[in-house]
């Protein structure tokens, strides 16, 4: 078995969860393009793109899972890509929170709920980017 450095994911995990988090991101942004914006509102806006969203954010949430007992420890200890990293599960959290309201919650908290989701969804993605990226060229945040 390939033996990997202090937190990299084998191939698999790694892939597993870019592609699960990149379908996610890409289909939450298409969905704000088209619902919001009114950009291909018909092919963007579509039911469609919020199941792709749903259910691929229900499979990210399954891939951010396989990561926490061994990368995210390990990347707290070594601190690389440590300002990223934990700001990927800071929002993480706040995103998984506030679509349980957007489906769960009282109409009361839809807008903000609404609003705080998509703005933190733009950022995740800017952020989960950079992450990737600067693990692989190996520069390192503190």
């Amino acid at each position: 078995m390939k033996k990997h450095g202090l937190g990299k994911m084998p191939n698999w995990q790694r892939w597993f969860t870019i592609s699960a988090l990149g379908i996610c991101s890409l289909s939450g942004i298409a969905f704000l393009l088209g619902h919001e914006f009114h950009i291909s509102r018909t092919l963007l806006g579509d039911h469609t793109v919020l199941i792709i969203h749903g259910v691929s954010a229900a499979i990210a949430l399954i891939a951010f899972g396989t990561i926490l007992p061994f990368h995210i420890k390990a990347g707290l200890k070594s601190k690389k890509n440590l300002i990223s990293g934990i700001l990927q599960l800071a929002i993480l959290l706040i995103l998984t929170i506030t679509a349980m309201l957007l489906y769960y919650g009282p109409e009361e908290v839809h807008e903000l709920s609404e609003l705080t989701h998509w703005a933190l969804g733009l950022i995740f993605f800017g952020t989960f980017i950079f992450h990737a990226i600067s693990r692989s060229i190996g520069t390192q945040t503190h």
